[in-house]
């Protein structure tokens, strides 16, 4: 992406895990292996029959949260709280992001399907507290995440986005398909190429080269805003 097809931007959207520091480091391992956890707790299931529901309730409703709430209506603070119980001593400050972000014109936001807490925590750690004009968590979208479309309009009526005025960062590309749809930029973000992890499922890692709802590729966020 060039300088001269963000002239137009005013809004900066950044998705949170795995978006604002790298994949690499496993933050979400911590969560994931919470998450499954609580999938056995509600359900009384084993451990693979637990994380296989997990996965599936990922992939259908967006996230584990959702699909428990609808299956079991379980307390989504309650939720929340123990998933997020974590170490997050592995997310270093990244001072070249933080001054990338902060001299981007125009307002910056994090969109997240974490809540805000957690959201706070990495951001705290990445020396990013303050940095950003907004902060949308799964609360705000009344629990009900992106990629879901619904998620997306709150989003836009609560911060007085114009969709072709602004762009969306993400490192799932399914994510990107409605800001698209809205009218906006999208660059999805994907692990360097020496990234291994078992932890996570290759539909997530798969690169959008050439998909009409990403416009931009690219394994280096903090590079990338520096050249914007």
């Amino acid at each position: 992406m060039t300088r001269a097809t963000l002239t137009h931007i005013t809004d900066w959207i950044f998705d949170l895990d795995n978006t604002l520091y790298p994949r690499d480091y496993d933050l979400f391992a911590q969560i994931d292996v919470l998450i499954t956890r609580y999938v056995m707790d509600v359900t009384g299931l084993e451990h693979d029959a637990a994380r296989q529901m997990q996965k599936s309730y990922y992939q259908q409703y967006g996230t584990t949260l959702r699909g428990l709430m609808a299956s079991y209506g379980i307390d989504p603070d309650h939720y929340l709280r123990s998933v997020h119980a974590i170490d997050y001593s592995c997310v270093l400050a990244h001072p070249e992001l933080v001054a990338a972000i902060s001299a981007l014109p125009g307002r910056k936001f994090v969109f997240t399907n974490a809540d805000t807490g957690h959201a706070m925590a990495v951001l705290d750690r990445l020396g990013g507290a303050g940095l950003f004009d907004g902060l949308f968590d799964i609360r705000a979208a009344a629990f009900e995440p992106k990629p879901a479309r619904a998620a997306y309009e709150r989003f836009v009526d609560r911060f007085g986005i114009v969709p072709e005025r602004a762009v969306m960062f993400d490192d799932l590309e399914k994510n990107l398909v409605v800001p698209h749809e809205m009218g906006m930029a999208t660059v999805h973000i994907v692990p360097g190429r020496d990234y291994r992890s078992v932890d996570r499922d290759q539909w997530e890692l798969a690169r959008a080269d050439g998909t009409p709802h990403v416009h931009h590729v690219t394994d280096d966020l903090a590079g990338f805003l520096a050249a914007a």
